[in-house]
């Protein structure tokens, strides 16, 4: 990069990534109910996020210090991973606004930092509706901003309505002493998404740029019902009940994305 911000001493920035991803379900029964929660709760075990979590600290090239994981009864799991730092600098192509690899192994400079996840699955018989909610932090001090972890995070999930919100606190002070309070550009957080993603997702963005805070929403555009059902699926529904259905999981997910309930 041209411009290169000579830094006096260690970068005292902490760039905190907070991602929230929400699938949906239809579930009518209490055996469907019961089918969707051991499904999540399967698949997205502590093993499975454990994994998940092992390839973002792969693409933000910090070093695994210590895992703590569980799972929970009846149902849910974390995971805490604490890495340190890397003593080589990052590429300059990773110090751009643009998605970050999927998973591809890059070098940083961290110190101190840490990545969570905990999972939230939720049913309730009225409605016929059941969810699921994970929300990750990606905790980094150093050059690299943990955005470069978004993109694989994206993909790493089934994900129908995602929050991000990411936040560069304190200050690190160049050679001549003057306080910075961001050592990148960002425009959007929607500029680290790769293409497939903008497209597939309705986006807005709430940005305070002079606290340094970032924060966008994604609603999923287009979805398939059989997808969101168990049992035989549309094969033993009605057109009435199709688009009945259909409109229970829109309004659940547009609820859900503008964080208010609607009649």
């Amino acid at each position: 990069m041209n411009n290169k911000l000579r830094l006096h001493g260690f970068n005292n920035l902490t760039k905190t990534l907070s991602f929230n991803i929400y699938d949906i379900c239809y579930t009518n029964t209490d055996k469907e109910r019961q089918e969707y929660i051991e499904y999540i709760d399967e698949l997205y075990n502590a093993d499975r996020l454990t994994k998940i979590l092992t390839d973002v600290v792969d693409i933000i090239g910090a070093n695994i210090l210590n895992v703590a994981r569980q799972d929970y009864d009846p149902q849910g799991a974390s995971v805490t991973i604490l890495v340190a730092e890397h003593e080589v600098p990052p590429s300059e192509d990773l110090m751009q606004e643009k998605p970050g690899p999927l998973r591809d192994t890059v070098v940083a400079h961290l110190d101190k930092s840490h990545v969570t996840v905990h999972t939230y699955p939720e049913s309730h018989p009225h409605g016929g509706i059941s969810t699921f909610r994970a929300d990750i932090d990606v905790s980094t001090c150093g050059l690299i901003s943990p955005l470069k972890a978004l993109n694989y995070l994206i993909h790493s999930f089934d994900s129908d309505i995602v929050t991000v919100d990411y936040r560069v606190r304190g200050f690190t002070r160049d050679v001549d002493g003057v306080k910075h309070y961001i050592d990148h550009k960002i425009n959007s957080i929607q500029n680290y998404l790769s293409d497939d993603t903008r497209n597939a997702y309705q986006m807005i963005d709430v940005n305070v740029y002079q606290e340094n805070t970032f924060h966008t929403k994604m609603l999923l555009k287009d979805f398939e019902l059989d997808n969101y059902l168990f049992g035989e699926g549309v094969k033993t529904m009605d057109a009435a009940e199709r688009a009945a259905v259909e409109a229970k999981l829109r309004k659940e997910m547009l609820e859900i994305f503008y964080s208010r309930n609607m009649p």
